[in-house]
């Protein structure tokens, strides 16, 4: 007697996968400078050197100078002028007073004085160093201002976009199996 033997026969499952990757995209605009520049100053101010020029004692000398002046030196001098006269005539007085000794007679002691009194002198002392010259100078006044500089920058955030791929699941192949039952002998 034969046994008979059930076969099997099975097919096996086959997914399908088909896949498309996403994609990025990504860009970002370039960002904005601003530069403001305010420009340094600079500012000098200076004033103009001054010239004094003092020629009274040159026209003291030449002329005399201002009446002020020359009236001060006349009376000074009149004064030196006073006590060298008192003093020739003390000395005139002692002489005469010393008749006996000899030289000293009426004749040779007020004789000989026959000399003018001189008048002071109304002009100053001439000299090459008589004008006075002064230069006064001032040194500048500097202001400086820096220059400024201010930069502003406006930054842009990027700009992303995501495009999603394809993903398909599919069977390609369904499983199965089958069952072959054997052949039985149906005459007997």
């Amino acid at each position: 007697m034969l046994q008979s033997v059930v076969q099997i026969r099975q097919t096996p499952a086959v997914m399908g996968i088909d896949a498309d990757p996403g994609t990025f995209s990504i860009s970002q605009p370039k960002a904005e400078v601003q530069v403001t520049t305010t420009p340094g100053e600079l500012t000098v101010q200076s004033t103009r050197p001054e010239l004094t020029v003092d020629q009274s004692r040159a026209f003291a000398a030449y002329h005399g100078g201002n009446m002020l002046d020359m009236n001060k030196r006349i009376y000074s001098g009149i004064q030196q002028l006073y006590l060298q006269g008192l003093a020739r005539k003390v000395e005139q007085g002692n002489r005469i007073a010393e008749f006996f000794k000899p030289g000293n007679t009426i004749a040779e002691v007020y004789g000989t004085d026959t000399e003018p009194n001189s008048f002071p002198e109304m002009r100053g002392p001439a000299s090459m160093d008589n004008v006075d010259i002064h230069v006064e100078t001032k040194a500048p006044q500097i202001n400086f201002q820096a220059a400024e500089v201010d930069i502003e920058i406006i930054r842009h955030d990027p700009e992303i976009e995501f495009t999603r791929g394809k993903l398909e699941i599919y069977m390609q192949q369904y499983g199965s199996l089958q069952f072959t039952p054997p052949e039985i002998d149906v005459q007997r």
